[in-house]
């Protein structure tokens, strides 16, 4: 399935928006440079007491739609 490096650094004041449903999609710009979009909800196992940090990849199917979003660094 195809993938793309994201490096995000959401503080908890921001991650806030996406907890309460304000806003229920993340837009974010690939490593390759590519902008993507997906389900705020997958941020939720990546939270911590500092926000959520760190390099993640990105899985999707072939016709573009969100699979998963693994952490892969800091």
């Amino acid at each position: 399935m195809p993938r793309l490096r994201l490096r995000l650094a959401i503080s908890p004041r921001q991650y806030r928006h996406y907890y309460t449903g304000r806003v229920r999609a993340v837009q974010a710009r690939s490593e390759e440079g590519l902008r993507v979009q997906f389900p705020a909800g997958a941020l939720r196992p990546h939270l911590d007491h500092g926000g959520i940090h760190g390099l993640f990849e990105l899985e999707f199917d072939a016709r573009q739609r969100f699979v998963a979003l693994r952490r892969i660094g800091a």
